[in-house]
C-alpha cells in the first residue's frame, strides 16, 4: 500500500489556478489556515519572517484562507491577498478560500487532520492559524495549535531543513 503524501493533492491558488502539491515535495512545508479578522492575524508577520529567513534553505509556507471560524475571512480572494500584502508584506504562496472542517472540507485538510490529530485525538481544526509541518518526504510531522506563535516552530523547522534533500530517502 502506498503512503499518502502532500504530492497526492491538488489545490487552487488564490488566483484560481490549479496547483499540484507535488511541487513542494523535497521542501519543508508549513501549512496554515488563515483569516484576516482574527485575534491571531498578526501571526502573518511572524510567518512572513520565517519564510524570509528559511525559504532559501527549503521552507515554504502555504496559507489557506478559511471563513469557518467566526466568519473572520469574509473577503474575496483579491481582498484577502491585498490585505496580506499591504499589512504584513506576505510573499509566501496563498491559496483559494476553503473549508477545513465539515462535509465540504478540502481533501488536503482532511488528510492533514487524519495524519496529525489535535489534543486528545481530535481531528477537527478548532480555530484559525492551526499549523501543520510537513517534512521533505511529504509526510506530516506535527500539528500546532493556533496559540503557538510561528517563531516557536523554528527549532522544528531547522531540524527538518537539516534532513537530506534526496526525495528517494523516505
Amino acid at each position: 500500500m502506498t503512503m499518502t503524501t502532500i504530492a497526492d493533492f491538488e489545490v487552487t491558488d488564490i488566483h484560481g489556478n490549479p496547483v499540484s502539491l507535488s511541487t513542494y515535495l523535497g521542501k519543508v512545508v508549513l501549512v496554515v489556515n488563515v483569516a484576516s479578522r482574527c485575534g491571531f492575524t498578526p501571526q502573518y508577520a511572524a510567518l512572513q519572517s520565517l519564510y524570509t529567513t528559511y525559504a532559501d534553505q527549503g521552507l515554504v509556507i502555504l496559507g489557506f484562507p478559511c471563513n469557518q471560524f467566526g466568519s473572520q475571512e469574509p473577503g474575496s480572494h483579491e481582498e484577502i491577498l491585498q490585505f496580506c500584502q499591504l499589512n504584513y508584506g506576505v510573499t509566501f504562496p496563498m491559496f483559494a478560500k476553503i473549508d477545513v472542517n465539515g462535509a465540504q472540507a478540502d481533501p488536503f485538510f482532511n488528510w492533514l487532520k487524519q495524519s496529525a490529530p489535535g489534543v486528545l485525538g481530535s481531528k477537527a481544526i478548532k480555530w484559525n492559524f492551526t499549523k501543520f509541518l510537513i517534512g521533505r518526504n511529504g509526510s506530516v510531522i506535527r500539528r500546532y495549535a493556533p496559540s503557538v506563535a510561528p517563531d516557536k516552530l523554528q527549532v522544528d523547522i531547522q531540524r527538518e531543513l537539516a534532513q537530506p534533500h534526496d526525495k528517494a530517502n523516505n
